[in-house]
């Protein structure tokens, strides 16, 4: 997938032009999916480049000064771009000249200038531009060639990434599963800590989160897998991820931390990058009364997960990607 941060960076557009699709698209959820996938079946049939525009921040950190805590960084969210099979994604810096440009100029020289737009597929929702003119229906009154996706549903309840924020904070992995159409999942940085878990017996990759929502704090059983250059993956690998402030060995808990420990695994992880999958809560954090006592429970925790995830591996292949 080419991805784009700058004019300078865009790709010489296709004799065929491209299909464009635009939005923040956090989460990259069912209701995002279809949209992206309903591109790929336009673009392949016009000879275009299936061209996603999107945001290096959310544009709510402008408009309103905060921001949602999001549930895929951006790395996370062109990770899933290319999955789909999205080939070009082009991230904008939403600042105030992009905030108030009129949203036929923006039709006008960047997405059908720079890009070469030849169509669009957009969700029901979409909007960009000065006071959020740019409609499925200002394109349509353009002449333009428009097709709309209509919202998704689950289980009764309408998709949006916001719902499936309200989950992950309450811990509905299942809920947020379905809405996701795949697990919660976070992508980080290896960094280095303290070696805590190494003394413990149980070495763990602590993860820099690139700023992504996260579960209760808890601990886990998860797959993870190493993400390389161009989208290369390892194979999955069962762990037990902690998320918490570490009571019984931080005597000033701070900023929840999360730390993966993979199972029958012990190689050198640091600075690579790391996708962890969260598959079931196995219990809460809490202070042990030394040591010995959290040995003993990450052993039974391991246990746990171990007898989980083969579980869940016999009656469903590890989760897609």
């Amino acid at each position: 997938m080419i991805t784009s941060f700058d004019r300078v960076d865009l790709p010489t557009p296709l004799a065929g032009g491209s299909v464009v699709s635009i939005g923040v698209f956090d989460g990259v959820h069912v209701g995002h999916r279809a949209t992206l996938e309903a591109n790929l079946v336009r673009s392949r049939a016009l000879g275009a480049r299936s061209t996603v525009v999107t945001f290096g921040r959310h544009p709510k950190h402008l408009l309103l000064g905060r921001e949602p805590k999001t549930l895929t960084s951006l790395e996370h969210r062109l990770e899933l771009f290319r999955r789909i099979g999205v080939e070009h994604a082009a991230v904008l810096t939403f600042d105030e000249a992009l905030r108030s440009l009129e949203a036929e100029v923006f039709v006008r020289e960047f997405l059908l200038g720079a890009l070469g737009a030849r169509a669009f597929v957009l969700g029901f929702d979409s909007k960009f531009g000065h006071d959020r003119r740019g409609t499925p229906e200002l394109l349509q009154s353009l002449g333009l060639d428009v097709q709309v996706v209509g919202q998704v549903v689950v289980g009764g309840h309408a998709v949006s990434s916001t719902a499936i924020r309200e989950a992950v904070e309450l811990g509905d992995l299942e809920a947020a599963r379905r809405m996701l159409g795949r697990r919660v999942s976070v992508l980080g940085t290896v960094v280095r800590g303290d070696g805590i878990g190494r003394k413990l017996g149980f070495p763990t990759a602590n993860l820099d989160r690139h700023h992504e929502l996260h579960p209760p704090l808890g601990v886990y059983a998860c797959w993870a897998r190493e993400l390389g250059p161009d989208g290369v993956q390892s194979a999955f690998l069962p762990a037990v991820a902690n998320i918490g402030v570490r009571p019984t060995v931080d005597d000033t808990p701070g900023i929840p931390r999360v730390e993966v420990h993979l199972l029958d695994f012990d190689r050198d992880l640091y600075d690579r990058t790391l996708e962890v999958d969260f598959v079931a809560r196995l219990r809460a954090e809490r202070r042990f009364e030394n040591i010995e006592a959290l040995r003993a429970q990450i052993a039974l925790d391991v246990e746990s997960a171990r007898r989980i995830l083969r579980d869940v591996s016999s009656a469903a292949s590890p989760p897609r990607g």
